[in-house]
């Protein structure tokens, strides 16, 4: 298990590491790769996109999945777009859609719904991140 005093990374490396599942949930050439798979990758690139958010604003991450949770932790003054409320719903792809369960599969048109919203996520987080950072106060 991780300490919980681990250095949580710069903002941008969260990013990087966002689009790295990003580039992964867009991988549906193979027959043998599972559109679960790619919605868990798709759901990775919303909670680290949201995390770099929180780091970049000196929010503490809690250890969650849970989009819900991230979201309402964002600052009051950051904008978050409407259409992308509906990223509340990729929390279910963080584990129901890694393991077998008798859960019904999920379609192309599902798939390609979640992808396009945790796109949607990944931009508005690197537009946040372009913007200037709060400084510390204690200073």
């Amino acid at each position: 298990m991780l300490p919980d005093n681990l250095d949580p990374g710069s903002p941008e490396e969260w990013l990087r590491y966002a689009l790295s599942d990003l580039e992964l949930a867009r991988v549906a050439s193979s027959p043998n790769i599972l559109l679960a798979t790619l919605c868990f990758h798709a759901q990775q690139v919303a909670e680290k996109s949201l995390k770099a958010v929180l780091i970049a604003h000196v929010i503490p991450v809690p250890r969650t999945h849970n989009i819900d949770i991230l979201l309402d932790l964002l600052p009051q003054d950051i904008e978050l777009p409407e259409e992308l409320q509906e990223a509340r719903k990729l929390t279910a792809y963080a584990v129901i859609a890694r393991y077998p369960s008798n859960l019904e599969p999920i379609e192309q048109q599902e798939y390609e719904v979640v992808l396009q919203l945790a796109e949607k996520v990944f931009v508005w987080a690197q537009t946040i991140l372009q913007r200037p950072r709060p400084t510390n106060q204690a200073n």
